[in-house]
C-alpha cells in the first residue's frame, strides 16, 4: 500500500492519507471544498463542489490518473435540494461511461462543509 499525498489538495484533516494505492486501485478519501492554499472552505454549496473536484482531480493527477479512471464516486450532501446542481458539476468533470455512484443526504460534514465526495479509481491494464 503506498500513500499518496500532494500540496494541490488540503491535507487530511485526520490520522488518514489524502488517498492509498494498492494493486493498482486508488482510494480517495472524502473531499471537502477546501483550498489548499488558504485553508478555507470555500463559500456556497457550487463554490464547494467546483473546489471538491480540483482537489479530487490534483489527487488522481498525483496518482498518474484522471477522472477517466475513475470506477465508483460516493457522494454526502448536506441538503438533497442541491442534487441537481451537483448533477450539473458532476457531469462537467465525468463523461461517459460515468462511474457507480450513490448520493446521501447526512446531518453534519466536517468544517460544516456542504458536500464531501470519495472516489475509487483503477490503473487502466
Amino acid at each position: 500500500m503506498q500513500a499518496i499525498n500532494t500540496n494541490q489538495a488540503p491535507p487530511a484533516i485526520g490520522p488518514y492519507s489524502q488517498a492509498v494505492l494498492s494493486n493498482g486501485v486508488l482510494y480517495i478519501s472524502g473531499q471537502l471544498g477546501i483550498d489548499p492554499v488558504s485553508g478555507n472552505m470555500a463559500e456556497g454549496f457550487e463554490e464547494q463542489a467546483n473546489r471538491v473536484f480540483a482537489n479530487l482531480k490534483a489527487i488522481l493527477e498525483a496518482a498518474g490518473m484522471s477522472f477517466r479512471n475513475v470506477v465508483k464516486a460516493s457522494v454526502f450532501l448536506l441538503d438533497m435540494n442541491n442534487f441537481a446542481a451537483l448533477n450539473e458539476i458532476y457531469a462537467r468533470n465525468f463523461s461517459s461511461p460515468f462511474p457507480a455512484r450513490e448520493a446521501v443526504q447526512v446531518a453534519r460534514l466536517p468544517k460544516d462543509g456542504e458536500v464531501e465526495i470519495s472516489l475509487i479509481a483503477m490503473r487502466e491494464s
